[in-house]
């Protein structure tokens, strides 16, 4: 089958060549975003990959099915960038890959967590300029504090099995407890009461109507103070400019993030060479308590292995019974 994949980058070609060893699928790689201009370049491709900052409105996928596109091949999790019910009135399945390595996610998320808490960026840079004073580096311990999971899926029960190890007690939020997680020793809550009590709260749930801007200006009201939040599951989870007053003000002590609402202008390349426009995430880089990282926290050698075997193997699965392994479709948006 031949299969468009866009927003290549030098590790996408290799582990999706990698997982299609057996030359089953004709691969055509494209560094461009998705979007309405770069569309035509799947003209007469059965398959499209897409990736995370992909865009898949109506207006494309319009573009895709009369170009022969019947597939569409996340290689994420994520589908909020799909406009599902376009895709399903055009007749263009959809799959995603709806789990890879929770593990990677989970630990990326508390290596934020360490970073922020005992100042790690800044003493790294601190000492490579000789200056080995302490003042400003002071964190806590782990052991005993109030850890808040938001979204206690796969990846969440990993992250409260990495901080059960340290000893923090455990906060959850989900409409859907997770009994692996209740062992543990973790306690469902409202949100509310998960805001006021915890000294850390990070989000691993899904992007749905529900859960966008969860975090905008009341929740961070309602956080303990000089809490510290960490995201990384989706950019619009949380309000960013409602997160930079609360930074302003004192009221959040630090914040860890790996995704940003307006990433798709930003990451996955190389901008070191220009000025950054985005006015909102250059200020978030003006605080010496935010530590970014441009959605790395999937980036190992065994979730980019995951991640390529399942989309060629939901390619496979459509070519063979014309049905994805992993669908997605509109009634999974609730």
């Amino acid at each position: 089958m031949r299969v468009a994949v866009f927003s290549t980058r030098p590790y996408d070609r290799l582990f999706l060549s990698r997982a299609n060893a057996t030359g089953r699928h004709q691969l055509e790689f494209h560094e461009s975003c998705l979007d309405a201009d770069s569309a035509g370049a799947a003209e007469g491709a059965l398959a499209v990959c897409a990736f995370v900052n992909d865009h898949l409105d109506a207006k494309v996928l319009q573009r895709l099915h009369a170009g022969g596109v019947r597939v569409l091949a996340l290689r994420s999790a994520g589908f909020n960038h799909v406009d599902l019910e376009a895709a399903a009135a055009l007749g263009i399945v959809v799959g995603r890959v709806p789990e890879y390595s929770p593990y990677a996610v989970a630990e990326h998320t508390v290596a934020l967590l360490l970073a922020l808490n005992r100042h790690l960026h800044r003493a790294y840079a601190r000492v490579r300029e000789g200056n080995f004073a302490l003042e400003g580096l002071l964190g806590f311990d782990l052991h005993g504090r109030t850890i808040g999971v938001v979204g206690t899926g796969k990846i969440g029960e990993c992250v409260a099995r990495i901080m059960a190890g340290f000893g923090c007690q455990l906060l959850g939020f989900d409409p859907h407890p997770n009994p692996a997680c209740v062992a543990l020793g973790m306690r469902y809550v409202d949100l509310s009461e998960m805001l006021a009590t915890s000294d850390v709260i990070t989000l691993h749930c899904p992007l749905t109507p529900h859960t966008r801007h969860l975090i905008d200006a009341d929740a961070l009201a309602r956080m303990k103070p000089r809490a510290m939040l960490l995201n990384t599951s989706r950019g619009a989870v949380i309000d960013t400019p409602a997160v930079i007053a609360a930074l302003k003000s004192g009221r959040l002590g630090s914040l860890g993030l790996d995704v940003y609402e307006e990433e798709g202008d930003l990451f996955f390349r190389d901008l070191s060479g220009e000025v950054l426009r985005d006015d909102v995430f250059a200020r978030l880089l003006t605080f010496p308590n935010v530590f970014i990282t441009g959605h790395q926290a999937f980036f190992t050698e065994d979730a980019l292995t995951a991640i390529a075997e399942t989309t060629l193997a939901n390619i496979d699965a459509f070519e063979d019974r014309g049905e994805v392994l992993h669908p997605v479709s509109i009634e999974r948006v609730v």
